[in-house]
């Protein structure tokens, strides 16, 4: 089993617009909705892969209800906590002209910490020994840094493996507690130790450091360079793989669930490392945060290069 654990869940609302101006009348070009936050895209992202995974996190009114239908609707398992806020809408728009990607996101309204602690019933509820828990996104407004690092204290004794993707506080906090696996960029690497990088080797460094000091796995996201991973003494590096960009966003979801996949399969490191690299590239060439065609995620594994540093 694998759960998803989305706080900030949006529905996401990506726009095409060519030649898109500031101070002007814009016109769309074509329009999508998709349910979305980080978890999310992590479960839809499974499901593509032909995995199943449980959708949990926070969810409110009309647009909450929108994102858990569409989510059932594509077969995923959903048990989410509800509040009468509305859930978030976030706005994306592309222009294909000037090769631009702007996010416009709605900040996420506060909850009670009766609502965290529902959404964390329903995670333990949910797993066994074994099972992985990504946790992945922002917190609520008022939410405490470390609600994560709590809760990977509380799964890592009951033998479930966690991964975390997360930035700021939540990541440096929540990588205290030892989960399985943490997927930064180079950005929320150096923010995480307080390293500022200048070549590969550093990060590679700061990642072993990582995985010395009890964190099993580290991913270090590097955008069009590709990525880093290292796990024990193996440390592999990917090259980016020449795509045609539509959208970047939900790239990062792509490998977590890639890897949260071949962890949950038991593939070996590189082979997981190699379908992150071709996942994550085929997420790129789609509008919105839906995954990749299969066929063009298989075709692009044939071209991914490991490199053990």
């Amino acid at each position: 089993m694998i759960v998803t654990v989305t706080l900030t869940p949006a529905l996401d609302k990506t726009v095409v617009i060519p030649n898109f101006r500031t101070d002007e009348v814009n016109r769309i070009e074509s329009l999508r909705l998709d349910p979305g936050g980080k978890g999310i895209n992590v479960s839809k992202g499974l499901h593509a892969l032909g995995m199943d995974s449980l959708a949990t996190g926070i969810l409110g009114g009309d647009t909450g209800r929108y994102i858990e239908n569409s989510l059932r609707g594509l077969g995923i398992a959903c048990d989410f906590a509800w509040t009468d806020h509305d859930t978030r809408t976030n706005l994306k728009v592309i222009d294909p002209v000037l090769h631009t990607n702007t996010d416009i996101n709605e900040a996420g309204m506060p909850v009670g910490q009766d609502v965290l602690e529902t959404v964390y019933r329903k995670i333990e509820t949910a797993v066994r020994r074994d099972d992985i828990v990504v946790f992945a996104g922002k917190a609520p407004a008022g939410a405490a840094d470390t609600i994560f690092a709590e809760w990977t204290e509380r799964l890592n004794r009951k033998g479930v493996r966690v991964c975390l993707d997360a930035d700021g506080g939540l990541l440096i906090e929540g990588a205290k507690a030892k989960p399985a696996l943490i997927k930064p960029n180079d950005a929320e690497l150096s923010r995480l130790t307080g390293r500022s990088f200048e070549s590969i080797d550093e990060i590679a460094a700061s990642a072993r450091e990582l995985t010395a000091d009890g964190i099993e796995t580290v991913a270090v996201s590097l955008g069009g360079d590709g990525a880093l991973f290292v796990k024990g003494d193996t440390a592999l590096r990917g090259r980016g793989l020449k795509v045609e960009v539509q959208s970047t966003v939900g790239a990062g979801d792509s490998m977590m669930a890639a890897l949260a996949y071949g962890a949950a399969s038991g593939m070996s490191f590189r082979d997981t490392c190699a379908l992150a690299m071709a996942f994550s590239a085929a997420a790129v060439t789609t509008p919105g945060t839906q995954p990749a065609e299969m066929d063009y995620v298989n075709e692009l594994l044939k071209q991914v290069i490991l490199t053990e540093m």
